[in-house]
């Protein structure tokens, strides 16, 4: 086959201005170096066990804790089944929850609200005493 004769690839504009084999995903980058897939995989570990260590460490602060943790799941879930069957489970648990409350009436759904932010009060309280 000759250079004319050749498949022409698309650059520029159309395609990001790489060639396609650059425009490969960090993962998948990473994954064809020898040893990528372990080193990939812990990777995604530390980095998902480290979120999620520090959202625990929010739970008992005013703040996205919660949210935190969730983000630190899907982390993992990118690479653990496991992850992604939790994940998926919580998403459900908490979709049941919030459609439960959403049902109640008006003075139910303000004594949740008053219990939570009692037990986030008294949280932050028993923190501040501690530390003092």
């Amino acid at each position: 086959m000759t250079r004319s004769e050749a498949p022409k690839v698309k650059t520029g504009a159309a395609t990001g201005g790489a060639d396609p084999v650059r425009r490969r995903s960090v993962r998948q980058r990473v994954r064809s170096w020898p040893g990528g897939r372990l080193t990939w995989r812990i990777g995604v570990t530390i980095a998902g066990a480290a979120v999620i260590v520090a959202g625990v460490i929010l739970l008992p602060l005013p703040g996205p804790g919660w949210l935190i943790i969730f983000g630190g799941l899907g982390i993992l879930a990118t690479e653990y089944r496991w992850a992604a069957r939790l994940l998926q489970r919580m998403r459900s648990l908490v979709r049941g929850w919030t459609d439960w409350a959403a049902r109640q009436p008006l003075w139910v759904r303000l004594v949740i609200g008053v219990v939570g932010l009692a037990v986030v009060g008294g949280i932050v309280l028993a923190g501040w005493y501690l530390t003092t």
